[in-house]
């Protein structure tokens, strides 16, 4: 019977703690204090018990509130609830939201939160709204109208704009855009002495193309940090051109040897063709003969009458070939 009553009396103490344990976790009553004592209202079954069957962490969202109300910003404490529950980042809005009021700017909750949610980082595009930021570009290179190369680097003082936070471009097209307005700047010249003499001529130029626009930037300043002579483009432009003009040159000249080449090569063939012509018509000739003589057409005399002619032929072709550049003795 003892051992009953022990057992019974063990259990209800456990659910006693388990009861006080339960109690304490739904209705935090420390933060309840701490928040009436800071000049809080915090509703226990309402906005406490509440927050915990939200899944919503008391302390984050009731911190957050205490601390925007002695900082002198009034945020309503389901506002902070609904935009944890949007995955947004309680405490750097509320941070947010003192950095803007103490610097002048105006910022709404309601702003805060969308830039919050959009990705960027609320807290940090106040500060540099307030204190401006510098981005150093990358070298760029530019061909100036001589043909002479002229690389740059430049220093870009920005200022965040609240209110093209969300959905402005970011870094990355301030840094396209500066780019750009760099190479337009030195190519616009007619040398690159004049790059050189007046680099400020590149920061007002590129200011003056508004290249700020549509980003979450406002560019403050643009100085040229670098510059420098590159190579000569376009001498070597003009080198290679030659180079390959050449080559085609010769490209021709080529064609034309080969046409040469094959035009002699016909010329000849015609003339080996005339040769086998004439001598196939040569060998024909005693055909013709023999031919005359079977058929009575050709008399004996007739035939030696013809060798005297050719034989005479000969002789005197024979004379004048051998008889050419020879002078004839002067007679007295």
């Amino acid at each position: 019977m003892e051992e009953g009553l022990l057992a019974i009396a063990v259990l209800v103490i456990i659910g006693f703690i388990f009861l006080i344990i339960l109690f304490t976790y739904f209705i935090p009553v420390g933060l309840w204090i701490k928040a009436i004592f800071s000049g809080v209202k915090v509703r226990i079954f309402k906005d406490l018990v509440g927050m915990r069957l939200r899944n919503v962490p008391p302390p984050a969202i009731v911190h957050s509130k205490i601390t925007a109300s002695k900082a002198g910003v009034e945020v309503d404490i389901a506002k902070l609830e609904a935009h944890y529950l949007a995955g947004g980042s309680v405490q750097k809005v509320v941070h947010a939201l003192i950095s803007a009021d103490r610097a002048n700017i105006p910022l709404t909750f309601e702003r805060a939160t969308a830039i919050d949610l959009a990705g960027r980082d609320v807290l940090e595009a106040v500060k540099v709204s307030v204190n401006p930021k510098v981005i150093n570009t990358p070298m760029v290179a530019a061909v100036a109208k001589d043909g002479i190369q002229v690389k740059a680097t430049s220093r870009i003082t920005v200022r965040a704009n609240i209110e093209r936070l969300v959905g402005g471009a970011g870094e990355e097209t301030i840094l396209a855009r500066v780019g750009e307005g760099i190479v337009t700047s030195i190519g616009s010249s007619d040398t690159h002495k004049l790059v050189l003499e007046n680099p400020d001529r590149i920061s007002r130029l590129v200011l003056e193309k508004g290249l700020d626009s549509g980003t979450a930037y406002e560019i403050l300043s643009i100085d040229i940090a670098d510059i420098d002579v590159g190579e000569n483009i376009g001498a070597k432009l003009q080198a290679d051109q030659a180079a390959a003009d050449m080559k085609i040159a010769q490209a021709k000249a080529e064609g034309r040897r080969a046409m040469a080449v094959a035009s002699e090569q016909e010329y000849r063939a015609r003339v080996e063709e005339m040769r086998a012509r004439v001598v196939e018509a040569e060998a024909e000739v005693p055909k013709a003969i023999s031919q005359a003589f079977r058929e009575g057409r050709l008399g004996v005399m007739d035939y030696y009458n013809m060798r005297n002619v050719m034989a005479d032929t000969d002789m005197r072709e024979s004379i004048s070939k051998g008889g050419e550049g020879e002078q004839r003795p002067k007679t007295e």
